[in-house]
Formats: C-alpha cells, structure tokens, sequence
C-alpha cells in the first residue's frame, strides 16, 4: 500500500487561485496551441473520477472548417432565437455579450458520453444512469482546471441545438451531446466572471446554496 498523500498549505493556497481564476472564457487570441497540448490535457481529464470507473467520456477535436461552419450558423440561429425571448434593458445587454469563441480559439472540440458503454458494467448506474453523463462533467472540468493551470482557457457554447451538433459531427447514435467548447489562450485574464463584470448576474453567496435537514 502506497504512503498517504498530503498537501501542505502552500499547495492548498494554489489551488484556492486556481479555482478563483478559472473562468469561461469567451476571447481568445488565436495563436495555436503547442503540439501534444490537447492530447495531454485529454489525458488530465480521464483521470476524473466516473461511476463505476465507466470513463464514458468520448472527446471530438472539430478541425474540419465546413463541420466549424455548421456549428457557426447553429449558434447563429440559437442566439438569434435566444434574443427574442428578452426584452428591453434585458435584450439590449444580452446583444452586447460576447457568448462563443468559434471566431479566435484554435481549437474546437465537442464533448459526449457514451451511455452504452459496456465499461464499468452498470456498476452505481442502474438506479441513477444519469450518473453517466454527470461523469463527462467531471472530466470536462478536470480538463478546464488542467488548461487553466498552464494559462489556457476553455470556454462553454452551450447555445446550440443538441440533435444538430450530433448530426454535423457524424457522432454515433448512443452518444449523448454534453458540451461544446472552445480552447486556446485568452485574450486577458480576470478572477471575476464576465457576466458579473457586464451586469448580467452576480455570483450566490456560499452560504445561501447550503441547507440543513
């Protein structure tokens, strides 16, 4: 049996940044990243913990510009139809935000599960099978800290029409779209997310998501 592994302090104050500055980046300067960057990143992720060690997570990097395209003209046509369900003060600030990536970020990759793995045998599963997808979001955010530790960003384009995703992609028909996101280096760094800075919202205090029973 292996030592017990701990962290002193310092590694915790690091972690506390990390946390603090990982943010959902939406400009990126499109200088590409170096060669292997992804694949390593990738390999950060799939140590993320999954229900029943299933590792349903299935990573498409999007190099091809036609299928970079179709996902454009998706969220082109998601957003527009977004805006319309604001009005006012509302509408105007949701024009104004700056909600993808697709234009600067060198790379593109949509994330699935794969809920007909047969890896993990059901195991913590057949009571809860959402359980798989919520281990792709794990390993999404293990890759996002992952990136964010080297001063790389990911940001989330989640203004798009699942269904399509899946068909411009050619993805197989048992795996479930998660996410679609963009990563490369930002354009500049903040510890406070856009939408507070832009006055879209506020983050919670950490003790008004606690409840006691």
């Amino acid at each position: 049996m292996l030592p017990r592994k701990t962290f002193d302090a310092g590694f915790q104050a690091e972690l506390a940044q990390l946390l603090t500055w990982r943010r959902d980046v939406r400009l990126f300067r499109s200088d590409p990243l170096p060669a292997g960057t992804v694949e390593r990143l990738v390999e950060a992720a799939c140590r993320a913990p999954s229900v029943g060690l299933s590792q349903p997570w299935r990573f498409v990097l999007v190099n091809d510009v036609t299928r970079r395209d179709g996902v454009r003209r998706g969220f082109e046509a998601c957003n527009a139809n977004a805006l319309s369900g604001y009005s006012g003060d509302k509408a105007q600030r949701y024009a104004q935000l700056k909600l993808a990536g697709l234009d600067a970020a060198p790379c593109q990759l949509a994330v699935f599960c794969d809920r007909a793995t047969a890896q993990g045998d059901g195991l913590g599963r057949r009571t809860m099978p959402e359980t798989l997808d919520y281990s792709v979001v794990l390993a999404v955010h293990t890759l996002w800290l992952a990136a964010r530790a080297e001063g790389i960003g990911l940001g989330w384009l989640s203004i798009l029409d699942p269904q399509e995703v899946v068909t411009s992609l050619d993805i197989p028909e048992t795996w479930h779209f998660i996410g679609y996101f963009c990563l490369g280096y930002p354009a500049a760094d903040d510890d406070t997310p856009a939408l507070e800075r832009s006055g879209w919202e506020r983050r919670s205090a950490p003790d008004s998501v606690i409840f006691r029973r």
